[in-house]
């Protein structure tokens, strides 16, 4: 758990904004949905992560004696608003998507429903926690899912400073990982470590043998020995057989090893490399490789025969080098009339249409195919709305609405995907260990079919509004376009 107080990780913004609601006396509750409009690398989905991360983050909300006097000192905020911050605590409620899930753009992730002043201090860490391990998660989905599987997250010294790399390889490990060799990392959440030695090791010894043996001496149960520091086919790969050799000599089993490719071309010395061990006696030996990998090399490399069955991925995974930004954002939808207490749906309209929101205090149905239990689609709806399995569905395209799809009672199975994290500032949700969310990652990503997870041009998984909620957000567009 990070108990860390992070109330002041927010834009300047969110606190004058909040010292105008303070001052003309809005307390009315309002709803805001943070969501993302495209999935990343062009993919035809993402998975939500960082959770347990934003409930730390609200629970630990609150204006600290420091806090408050480096506020007071920036001259903005007038002192009744200074002295209501001191005792402010949250006391909305929240809904989410559970860690692990797999998502589609537009349909909300995170749900705030609390007064306006603290709903909207919330944005600002919402988003950086969840765009940030939504991203790696999703990246990492997709490199797992080239290799197909012995993915390890190596990417540390890399990541954008600590916090980046230790949930970074958090959500690697959700998203399929087989581990991360952050140690820190390993701890906190208790995931497996990994990790071999660095040429480093090889250059401190006399020769490149004596430093393979010194090694396998110390790990016999996990030797994986690095053989590129000189010459990979000529020296290393000759110089690991040889240390395997006496290891079988006295009798030693080693549970896990092999060698370790880290640069030149990786297709054409694995499969070099694979020759020699295998005909040394050694065709359960692991070849691992590492170099600048991500899911399109991993891809080519598999295509080309490559005999890696072991992936070392850092850099680009953990930064996600070629889509950096999730892109996600947090819009106001809807506001409850004091005095009916019914929310009034909000829209934000813009000449860009992907910048158009969905208005409306909200929910969301996934709606699987009972005979293949993959994913049909998701229909969002107001939050009033109830859907069954024992009714059709019909489902269509917001912008081409000609485009539906009746699903016929009877054929589907329904879900809801948001659940309630906070009720009236308590939470009231206990989240899963790491390894249970990896889990859940497994299963979910498994309910989507492999045209929407191919790595280019998927076909994508369409997020429907109902008719009610497509009524309400069309009449709330013709009012903002209609001419006097």
């Amino acid at each position: 758990m990070d108990k860390r107080n992070l109330t002041l990780l927010t834009d300047l913004y969110e606190l004058t904004m909040m010292q105008g609601y303070f001052k003309y006396g809005n307390t009315e509750t309002v709803v805001f949905d943070a969501f993302y409009r495209k999935n990343p690398c062009e993919g035809g989905y993402a998975i939500c992560c960082g959770l347990e991360q934003v409930i730390d983050y609200i629970k630990n909300l609150n204006f600290s004696y420091d806090d408050i006097q480096y506020l007071r000192s920036l001259n903005l905020f007038e002192e009744d608003f200074i002295n209501y911050l001191s005792s402010w605590h949250f006391t909305g409620d929240i809904y989410a998507v559970p860690e692990g899930t797999v998502v589609f753009p537009y349909e909300p992730l995170v749900k705030v429903v609390a007064p306006i002043m603290e709903a909207q201090l919330l944005e600002a860490a919402i988003l950086n926690i969840v765009n940030h391990q939504s991203l790696i998660a999703t990246k990492a989905s997709r490199v797992v899912y080239a290799a197909g599987g012995g993915v390890m997250e190596f990417g540390l010294r890399r990541a954008q400073g600590p916090d980046a790399g230790i949930y970074g390889a958090r959500a690697a490990c959700i998203a399929g990982c087989v581990g991360t060799s952050n140690v820190l990392t390993g701890q906190m959440f208790d995931v497996a470590v990994k990790g071999t030695h660095a040429h480093s090791w090889v250059m401190s010894f006399p020769d490149e043998y004596t430093a393979f043996k010194t090694y396998a001496e110390l790990y016999p149960d996990a030797c994986i020995l690095l053989v590129d520091t000189y010459d990979t086919l000529h020296s290393g790969v000759p110089n690991a057989i040889k240390v395997f050799d006496e290891m079988k000599a006295k009798g030693i089993k080693s549970k896990f090893y092999g060698i370790r490719l880290d640069s030149g071309d990786l297709a054409y010395l694995s499969k070099k490399a694979r020759k020699m061990l295998d005909d040394a006696g050694y065709p359960d030996a692991v070849i691992s490789a590492s170099s600048d990998l991500d899911e399109n090399l991993i891809f080519s490399l598999k295509s080309q025969g490559a005999q890696i069955t072991s992936w070392g991925v850092g850099t680009n995974m953990i930064t996600s080098k070629d889509w950096p930004s999730f892109g996600g954002v947090y819009k106001l939808v809807a506001m409850r009339d004091s005095k009916t207490g019914e929310f009034t749906p909000k829209i934000k309209v813009s000449e860009n249409i992907e910048k158009i929101t969905n208005p409306g205090n909200k929910k969301i149905y996934r709606i699987y195919s009972k005979e293949t239990g993959k994913i049909i689609g998701d229909l969002i709806t107001l939050d009033d709305e109830v859907f069954t399995e024992d009714q059709d569905i019909l489902l269509f395209d917001q912008l081409s609405t000609w485009k539906k799809t009746l699903v016929k009672a009877g054929t589907f199975t329904l879900r809801e995907v948001l659940v309630k994290v906070f009720d009236k500032g308590v939470c009231v949700y206990d989240s899963p260990s790491v390894a249970e969310i990896t889990k859940t990652c497994e299963k979910e990503l498994d309910t989507l079919w492999e045209e929407t997870r191919r790595l280019v041009n998927p076909n994508k998984v369409y997020v429907d509004l109902s008719e009610k909620l497509f009524s309400i957000k069309q009449g709330l567009l013709d009012k903002a376009h209609s001419i006097e």
